[in-house]
């Protein structure tokens, strides 16, 4: 009885076989939609990584292309912008990458080398009018 009841926990709290993880399992639910709404999606996304969303300079975006992140294929946009530092004054520029799960931003990466390889900007002045 004691056993079960870990088995019994586990089917309750499994994974949710509809939603692909970047990180582990098999890429269920097929290939990843394009993100339609990829623009305010970074947006809401942006707002809630950076420590100050004011007074960001110079952002660009790319168009979501698909990457390999992980072993699978998703949708990755690739952001530059200058975000203002705590003390109020700016350093440098940053490059940072928009993982699309299942048509959605699911998270920010830093690491970008590789995913944004040959990725054509446009400017995003959405980016530069965030407000808290």
């Amino acid at each position: 009885m004691i056993l079960a009841l870990p088995l019994a926990l586990a089917a309750c709290f499994g994974s949710d076989t509809d939603r692909p993880s970047l990180w582990g399992g098999g890429q269920a639910g097929g290939p990843q939609p394009f993100p339609d709404n990829f623009r305010s999606d970074t947006l809401a996304l942006m707002r809630t990584y950076l420590n100050n969303p004011v007074g960001v300079r110079e952002a660009s975006m790319a168009e979501p292309v698909q990457r390999e992140v992980g072993g699978r294929q998703f949708y990755v946009s690739c952001l530059h912008f200058t975000p203002r530092e705590t003390d109020g004054s700016y350093k440098g520029m940053r490059e940072r990458a928009v993982i699309f799960v299942n048509g959605r931003a699911d998270r920010v990466v830093d690491r970008t080398n590789e995913l944004c390889a040959g990725a054509v900007y446009v400017p995003f002045p959405e980016l530069e009018k965030m407000t808290r």
